[in-house]
């Protein structure tokens, strides 16, 4: 992809940061795909490793892949980034949506123009070809808090960071903790409303800050977003808290080992987002030369997956622990 310096201006400009993943002729190779995916945020932990995995299946599969990060994680940013991409005429357009229902009509200009439009962490989005996930919405909240009420001795006070309101994933992931927490662990209580501070560490710090002092009794945090437990885990090794406050979520271990190694994080889940990455471009290559998935077929790194036509889903299930043992061999590979 080629990208002057005038455009690469006016992109920033417009609040998106473009990362073209291959090199500068293979934009203008007409028999190669082209497929820009459109992530949450750039510049954090989580999304710079699934930017590698990107880079890593575009060499693989073939297809002209790149990622694109807005500067914040908001929706209208996405929206201009997924323009940008319809003018551009790109075969497939990625997308880890802030806001589904707010991304759905300019998706829908996408796939009325052809384009091929394919999600990760967004399930209940309307206006997609695939979406694909690397666990069930039940599974991985209900991992979560069984971890936080191992941590909490299975009692006690405890309150919920998403990403924001608005993320519909992080939000089903936090609904199926908290149905699972009334249906097992009842002596466990959930305060107040969620929070959607999880994709930022110092919104997370500050409200953690705010929580321990409002409530004095609480003994748990269970967050779902990448920069949560880290805000959260500056605000409890600031105020001396982590031997009485469980700290339960995923990140990226590289971000976050050292805060489970000093026992602050007391773990949580996360798939590879590197093998996201390759996922998207081994599917958008695949989407791009007509092919459509089929129930068993083998993706990169995760073996065969379940497709559910009906819900256009593609469904593996490859969790990591982020446990003392497991978090400096994830970090190590760079996520």
């Amino acid at each position: 992809m080629i990208i002057n310096r005038r455009h690469a201006l006016g992109i920033i400009g417009g609040g998106i940061a473009a990362s073209a993943l291959r090199g500068p002729l293979a934009f203008a190779q007409a028999a190669e795909a082209q497929a820009g995916i459109v992530v949450k945020i750039g510049g954090i932990p989580w999304f710079n490793a699934m930017e590698q995995g990107i880079k890593k299946g575009a060499g693989e599969y073939k297809v002209n892949a790149w990622m694109v990060g807005p500067t914040q994680a908001d929706a209208a940013q996405q929206v201009r980034a997924i323009e940008d991409l319809i003018a551009r005429k790109v075969q497939v357009i990625g997308i880890v949506p802030n806001d589904s229902p707010a991304l759905d009509p300019v998706l829908g200009r996408a796939r009325a123009a052809g384009i091929k439009v394919l999600a990760h962490e967004g399930p209940d989005q309307k206006e997609k070809d695939w979406d694909f996930e690397l666990t069930t919405t039940e599974e991985y909240g209900k991992a979560h808090m069984d971890l936080l009420a191992k941590e909490m001795g299975e009692e006690g006070k405890y309150i919920v960071y998403v990403g924001s309101l608005t993320v519909p994933l992080h939000n089903a992931w936090a609904d199926a903790a908290i149905a699972y927490q009334k249906e097992k662990y009842p002596k466990m209580q959930m305060l107040g409303d969620r929070f959607g501070v999880a994709e930022s560490v110092d919104e997370s710090l500050k409200t953690t800050q705010d929580q321990i002092r409002a409530n004095p009794d609480l003994k748990g945090i269970l967050t779902f977003g990448s920069q949560g437990p880290i805000g959260a885990a500056r605000a409890l090794d600031d105020r001396g808290k982590a031997k009485t406050i469980a700290l339960v979520g995923g990140f990226s271990p590289g971000q976050g080992q050292r805060y489970v190694k000093s026992g602050i994080i007391r773990g949580g889940y996360i798939w590879n987002p590197m093998t996201a990455g390759v996922i998207f471009a081994e599917v958008a290559a695949m989407l791009a030369a007509g092919k459509e998935p089929t129930d068993g077929m083998e993706l990169a790194e995760v073996g065969k997956v379940r497709v559910y036509p009906d819900k256009k889903l593609i469904q593996a299930q490859k969790l990591e622990s982020l446990d003392k043992e497991n978090v400096g061999r994830l970090a190590e590979m760079g996520l």
